[in-house]
């Protein structure tokens, strides 16, 4: 099945051609080849006005395409706060993952999302989740950041919602070992004051 009229009408924004085709029937989860839903489209294209009306419908804002995004996972690692937000006030899984096995956390934190950050740590997601790459939102802040003043304050962020400064990664590397190896000094001292080893 090639896209919907559903999926073209999120992705323009056009929150009236949204309702009235959901009024005359359309399947609101419907999926195109990719697997993509109308609201992951919307979401794709950080349209906030068709998102909001697909959501208040009732769409499910954790069905996942064929390449295991959803709506909440991809609003989370793009850093779309507005969508996001509303996932998470509809019912987002707060433990599902993406392809690399990762939460919304860890994308989050590696793209240096400061205030998406902020909510998913406020709205309970595992800060020490560990991926298929073994790595955790701390340590792929560091790892895959760029240790300016984003990555800095989301490093603050996650050692002050607990995460285990000291969790290494699958070579026994710990998130202390990085920053120095990277020369991020700021978040060395960091994770110094916080326990690192």
């Amino acid at each position: 099945m090639s896209k919907t009229s559903l999926h073209a009408a999120a992705g323009k924004n056009d929150v009236a051609a949204i309702k009235k085709l959901l009024a005359d029937g359309a399947e609101i989860d419907a999926r195109d080849a990719a697997g993509t839903t109308a609201l992951l489209a919307a979401t794709h294209a950080n349209k906030i006005e068709a998102a909001r009306a697909l959501i208040d419908a009732g769409a499910d804002v954790n069905a996942k395409d064929k390449i295991e995004d959803s709506p909440y996972l991809y609003a989370g690692a793009r850093g779309h706060l507005e969508i996001l937000k509303m996932t998470l006030a509809h019912g987002a899984d707060l433990r599902s993952t993406n392809r690399y096995g990762g939460t919304a956390l860890i994308p989050a934190s590696e793209r240096g999302h400061v205030e998406t950050v902020r909510t998913l740590i406020e709205a309970g997601v595992d800060v020490d989740h560990v991926n298929k790459l073994a790595w955790t939102a701390l340590l792929e802040a560091i790892i895959l950041g760029d240790g300016g003043e984003r990555h800095e304050r989301i490093v603050d962020l996650l050692i002050k919602a607990g995460a285990n400064v000291n969790l290494a990664d699958g070579k026994g590397v710990t998130p202390l070992q990085h920053a120095r190896a990277r020369g991020f000094k700021t978040i060395e001292k960091l994770l110094a004051a916080a326990g690192a080893r």
